[in-house]
């Protein structure tokens, strides 16, 4: 599960946040596998669809994380969950999109595919009220 600002983000919901406010990134990983999976990182990414094909990845202007956009995970149990916190400062208004990826650091552990499948998340940052 992935929780922007508290929201659950699955499918196409749209969450709004304000430029300038800090926003909660909250992601939940659940291990329904029969070993335990790790070590390994997974990276959260911001980026621009620019509707034609063309993606803008080019946005330390734009966003900053509080803290890091990697975590680094020591591994997660059987039937278990691990959740990781971090925080995003969106600096100007604008449509974004979040690209998680994962990056295993043990080749012979595999990760659960349905990690892959995150939902898509789509912020909308927007002036603050005056």
């Amino acid at each position: 599960d992935i929780l922007v600002d508290g929201k659950l983000c699955d499918c196409d919901i749209v969450v709004d946040c304000k430029v300038g406010d800090p926003i909660p990134l909250q992601v939940k990983l659940t291990n329904w596998s029969k070993h335990s999976v790790g070590p390994f990182a997974l990276t959260v990414t911001p980026y621009q669809d620019y509707q034609n094909g063309v993606h803008n990845y080019e946005l330390q202007d734009a966003i900053t994380f509080v803290g890091s956009n990697t975590f680094y995970i020591e591994s997660v149990k059987p039937t278990k969950d691990s959740v990781y916190f971090g925080a995003l400062l969106f600096l100007y208004t604008g449509d974004f999109y979040l690209n998680i990826k994962f990056h295993e650091d043990n080749c012979s552990k595999e990760l659960p595919v349905s990690w892959f499948c995150l939902p898509s998340v789509h912020i909308r940052a927007m002036d603050p009220m005056a």
